[in-house]
């Protein structure tokens, strides 16, 4: 399925109470209007068109596998091209007492792979493979952190979190804390840029979303975020 008259069926599809998207056993994803697999299906989407309807109106996991509309969504305009892909659900997190709790994530590509996939104008990667390794990195260290106690989110309030240097050596036996000291002297390191790094990285918050929160003018996001990314890399000697 292509074209925009195809994109505004398929969310009208999607906001009936039946509605719901899961992988084609032949590539690309069945869009069915039924309670399980024994519904016909309506329509075949390809990954562009999952990408789109993931933007607007926005999918959410179902419980019996694949994915709905978002509650309360309905048919709307098409995204502006090239928005990276969002799908809205929840991720479980170990608690450091051994509680699983679930958290709202971003279920789908970040905006980091997503930019990585792009090119500038001379036609070259917009994303260097240190500058993606480097927010990978960013990223491992903070889901670490964040087995630790709440604090691990506070990023300045951690002792000795500011200078590399000067900071307080970890207490043995306390890998969060350590990680979340390291994640702060990495979010240091990316000097003005370091809020959007967190944002997108840390956070998993869409490119578009964390140009909104930051006050940045539409678009020029994606060059901030290299900024700090270049920065990043350069604090983990990646380049």
């Amino acid at each position: 399925m292509s074209g925009e008259h195809g994109l505004e069926r398929a969310r009208r599809l999607l906001a009936l109470p039946e509605g719901w998207l899961s992988p084609a056993s032949q590539g690309g994803y069945a869009l069915r209007t039924g309670r399980d697999r024994r519904a016909r299906i309506m329509l075949t989407l390809d990954e562009a068109d999952f990408r789109a309807l993931t933007a607007a109106p926005g999918l959410k996991p179902r419980p019996g596998g694949g994915w709905t509309a978002r509650v309360g969504s309905t048919a709307g305009p098409a995204p502006e091209a090239g928005r990276p892909s969002v799908t809205e659900g929840l991720r479980t997190v170990m608690q450091p007492d051994g509680e699983a709790v679930e958290r709202r994530a971003n279920l789908t590509t970040s905006a980091v792979a997503w930019l990585a996939r792009r090119a500038d104008a001379d036609g070259a990667p917009w994303l260097t493979p240190a500058e993606v390794a480097a927010a990978e990195q960013l990223e491992r260290e903070a889901e670490a952190a964040q087995r630790g106690p709440g604090l691990t989110m506070r990023w300045d309030a951690l002792p000795g979190a500011r200078s590399g240097r000067g900071a307080r050596r970890p207490e043995p036996g306390d890998p969060a804390l350590a990680a979340a000291r390291r994640v702060a002297r990495a979010l240091a390191a990316c000097g003005p840029a370091r809020t959007m790094v967190e944002q997108v990285c840390i956070r998993a918050t869409p490119l578009q979303a964390a140009e909104q929160s930051l006050g940045l003018r539409r678009r020029t996001g994606k060059a901030v975020l290299k900024q700090g990314l270049a920065a990043l890399a350069r604090h983990y000697r990646l380049s």
